[in-house]
């Protein structure tokens, strides 16, 4: 039985792969400008909508999977996100037809798939939950790298700018339809009660041990949720905004094309590593300790990054920084979830606190767009997301378990 677990982990990564393909949206972002007259705001809308599609509908999707198993959830998920991106093809770059299309249903698909995985895999590794937690997720930011690869290649194929879009479009539904949906079939739910070989849980007192099992609506009511949701908030905002506009930041700081592009796959494959490292390292160092430290990394370097545009090995190293720290948030905050609120409700549970990343992705992206079509610069969003990362560190150090008996008191 313990080798049957990483055939879950094996089809938590095949899924996790195209869904991060949102990640490379930057790819997109100066040739939507060029083809069809796009602001700069503009194309961060679209992402915008995809990423509060995808945080939404994962609580509807969280739900539907704690009953009925994550197999059938993901499944749809494949289905739903390749059908997205198939129908952006046809829309001929039409702004509300995108966003609906890439965004809405995208974004969608993104968020009926991506919790499944996560949920199962911490099921079966009870053991190494943070570590497990974070290869479940790598597959998203190495996804991320392979996609602006394929993604780039697919737009510039084609003699007429527009026409590679609407074709990029119509291959990635493709892709992301067969391999999703093959990925599904490999997820599954142990069987109630099932421990892996020779592993006895830990007390229940210790932070890594079995908790009190919350369900959603008594989660919302600890004040535990809601510092997770605001630190998730204010570190998701930064990595977002970098994520949405890093190849036109790398272009308008002097760099060309290819450079500039090259640094959307560091930060891709840096996200994909931070997720497993910073998820292992919390199984050593306690969550709490980890987002605190990851946060002030992350809030030292967004403080710094207007400078380093300019060169590209500066800004791959920036990349690769904001990446690895951005990619960690995905190993840690599901960990934390069930540390916090215990396993049985996780899928629904992390839902909830995955709505944070909506609202960061909302703020982030459009943040980033504005700030550039306003002023021409990219500073002043740079150091507000620099200073919500350093307060995120300051909540993260303050966290404690709760007990249902706190609310008696």
């Amino acid at each position: 039985m313990n080798q049957n677990r990483w055939l879950v982990v094996a089809g938590a990564l095949l899924v996790q792969l195209c869904l991060g393909a949102i990640y490379s949206w930057s790819i997109f972002v100066e040739p939507l400008k060029k083809a069809f007259g796009y602001s700069t705001t503009e194309t961060q809308i679209i992402f915008s909508v995809a990423l509060a599609s995808f945080a939404l509908v994962m609580i509807f999707a969280g739900r539907l999977q704690d009953r009925i198993g994550p197999r059938i959830v993901a499944t749809a998920g494949g289905i739903v996100l390749g059908l997205g991106y198939a129908l952006a093809s046809f829309t001929n770059g039409n702004f509300i037809a995108l966003t609906l299309t890439v965004g809405l249903i995208g974004g969608a698909g993104i968020g009926l798939g991506y919790v499944c995985p996560i949920a199962a895999c911490v099921k079966w590794f009870p053991d190494k939950r943070g570590m497990v937690t974070g290869l479940a997720v790598a597959g998203f930011g190495a996804g991320a790298w392979l996609f602006q690869i394929v993604g780039s290649s697919l737009i510039e194929s084609e003699p007429v700018l527009s026409a590679g879009l609407m074709k990029a479009f119509l291959y990635l539904g493709g892709i992301f339809f067969l391999t999703v949906v093959v990925g599904a079939q490999l997820l599954k739910n142990p069987p109630a009660g099932w421990l892996p070989e020779g592993w006895t849980p830990p007390a229940k007192k210790t932070p890594a041990g079995a908790v009190e099992d919350y369900n959603w609506n008594e989660m919302l009511k600890t004040k535990q949720f809601w510092m997770l949701w605001l630190s998730f908030t204010f570190a998701a905002t930064a990595g977002l905004m970098v994520i949405g506009i890093l190849k036109p930041f790398g272009i308008w700081a002097g760099l060309d094309k290819l450079t500039a592009g090259s640094a959307v796959g560091i930060l891709a494959l840096f996200n994909g590593a931070g997720r497993i490292l910073w998820g292992t390292a919390s199984d050593k160092i306690g969550r709490s300790k980890s987002m605190a430290f990851m946060f002030i990394l992350q809030a030292a370097m967004m403080l710094v990054l207007i400078k380093m545009g300019s060169s590209g090995l500066l800004l791959a190293i920036a990349s690769a920084w904001v990446g690895f720290n951005f990619g960690g948030n995905f190993a840690l905050f599901p960990s934390a979830t069930a540390d916090y609120f215990g396993t049985k409700n996780v899928g629904v549970n992390y839902g909830f606190v995955f709505t944070a990343y909506g609202v960061a992705g909302i703020i982030g992206p459009i943040l980033g767009g504005q700030v550039f079509d306003m002023t021409g610069n990219y500073k002043w969003a740079f150091i507000p997301t620099g200073i919500l990362c350093a307060i995120a560190a300051v909540i993260s150090l303050m966290l404690k378990h709760p007990h249902h008996e706190d609310k008696k008191k």
